[in-house]
């Protein structure tokens, strides 16, 4: 096997081995959303699928002796000697220097929509707790109380009353 492909079926191994897909799938609410993560799951087992069939088996090697005898030893010894003479030209990477950057900067950016996310998580969970516990309180609680936790509706509607403005 080539260095180079049996680099790549290593890191898609690696790749697929550390990806918590049933993690990732528990998070998505959209029946399109998972959907998408149904298809790009598939897709990468594909690839996945191809990097390890294709890259990670070397390839028999050539019997020149069976050659020699069945066409002559003049024809398959130029073919042999064509054969070893072939350098395969190693892969540089060009491509991901160039995305690097943008990548890392995507990372970053992810990461502060990911607190931001969970910062609006949080409050709209804490916001939810309040409405539940009013909704428990509502049928037992008197004006006063209400406005204790809300002053600000106390104090729009003492405007109102002060400013002789009725809603109509």
């Amino acid at each position: 096997m080539s260095g180079a492909g049996k680099k790549i079926a290593d890191i898609a191994t690696k790749a697929s081995k550390t990806i918590d897909w049933d993690g990732m799938a528990k998070l998505l609410v959209s029946d399109e959303a998972r959907k998408e993560f149904s298809s790009l799951r598939r897709a990468f087992d594909e690839v996945n699928s191809q990097l390890q069939t294709k890259f990670s088996m070397e390839p028999e090697p050539i019997n020149w002796d069976y050659y020699r005898n069945g066409i002559g030893s003049k024809l398959v010894d130029m073919y042999k000697e064509a054969y070893d003479g072939i350098e395969i030209p190693k892969y540089v990477d060009t491509v991901t220097p160039q995305y690097k950057p943008k990548f890392d900067a995507l990372l970053v950016e992810l990461k502060e929509a990911e607190e931001k996310s969970l910062k609006e998580s949080e409050r709209l969970e804490k916001e939810i707790a309040d409405v539940q516990e009013l909704k428990k309180k509502l049928s037992t609680m008197t004006a006063d109380e209400y406005f204790a936790k809300h002053p600000e509706l106390k104090k729009k509607f003492d405007d109102e009353i002060r400013n002789d403005y009725w809603g109509y």
